[in-house]
């Protein structure tokens, strides 16, 4: 890459952090801030350090997956997604891995106001984050090439975000915190669905026994239309437990998004054209997560 075309360092940190993936960290904090407003007065210094260690955290696990997936010979001059700034040549792994410590050292000052604020609690869902981030990509048993990168992604971005900002702003997690955290994780897990849909083949090169590696390339598919199912049906399911009142279908107008993404996966060709998909799945998962916490805040 000649000097002319080459980013600069800056653009390349932004490159490397991913920022379209960023939705993925704010959704389940903004569902979790309105589960919670229903059960303290809800303090807004603590919450948005809840968001900046949910942004900062995500941030770390795209560092951790750009230079293991580099190191361990899964990004290659054919990757499909966009562009890896370990395999680019435009950060040295050493440089990506300092930038995990650095990051992890921002997310540890805020997790320490935190501590304050709620207790021990806060530290261990944080170590539990950045641990995830670690056997997601590397490690004994890395959950990404087990085919378990769904399972962790609805563990972490679904029940433990969401139910974790709940009880870090109000000090319980009632019920309606896990539904939360069921609809949001389910949305976000499309996300790596359509990451694993776009890599089947490099995927299956690298020895990734991801779900469509496995089973093929329509269970991706279907996979993808289970989740939005989910994610819908959710309000559905609050309302006639009686836990929302109308307001909580509000989640229900972002299906103007969902429908034609719904249509969009089964005629995308293989390849490159899947990463426009990938960042209006991400988007889809941002607005869904605003509308449901809203139609919590208002009839929770």
């Amino acid at each position: 890459m000649n000097a002319t075309s080459s980013p600069s360092y800056l653009r390349r940190w932004i490159l490397a952090a991913r920022p379209r993936t960023l939705p993925a960290a704010v959704s389940p904090v903004l569902v979790g801030w309105a589960v919670a407003f229903h059960s303290a007065p809800l303090r807004w210094d603590a919450a948005l350090a809840l968001l900046g260690v949910a942004l900062l955290l995500q941030v770390n696990a795209n560092l951790i997956n750009d230079v293991v997936d580099f190191q361990q010979g899964t990004d290659t001059a054919e990757r499909l997604g966009p562009l890896r700034v370990t395999q680019a040549g435009l950060l040295t792994p050493r440089q990506v891995w300092m930038g995990v410590v650095v990051v992890f050292a921002l997310a540890g000052l805020l997790g320490v106001y935190l501590t304050f604020v709620s207790g021990w609690a806060v530290v261990i869902m944080g170590l539990s984050a950045f641990a995830g981030a670690l056997a997601y990509s590397t490690g004994p048993f890395p959950l990404a090439k087990k085919g378990l990168g769904e399972l962790a992604v609805m563990l972490f971005f679904g029940f433990l975000a969401v139910c974790g900002t709940v009880f870090v702003l109000a000090g319980r997690v009632p019920a309606l915190a896990w539904w939360g955290g069921l609809a949001v994780g389910a949305l976000v897990t499309n996300v790596l669905v359509v990451n694993n849909l776009r890599d089947i083949d490099t995927d299956r090169k690298a020895g990734r026994r991801t779900l469509p590696v496995r089973w093929g390339y329509r269970a991706g598919e279907n996979e993808y239309l289970a989740m939005l199912a989910l994610a819908y049906l959710t309000p559905l399911a609050l309302l006639a437990l009686g836990w929302v009142n109308l307001w909580g279908l509000l989640p229900l107008f972002s299906l103007f998004r969902a429908l034609p993404l719904a249509l969009k996966i089964h005629r995308v060709p293989q390849g490159r054209a899947f990463n426009p998909l990938l960042a209006d799945t991400a988007q889809l998962a941002l607005i869904y997560s605003l509308l449901l916490a809203a139609g919590i805040a208002l009839g929770g």
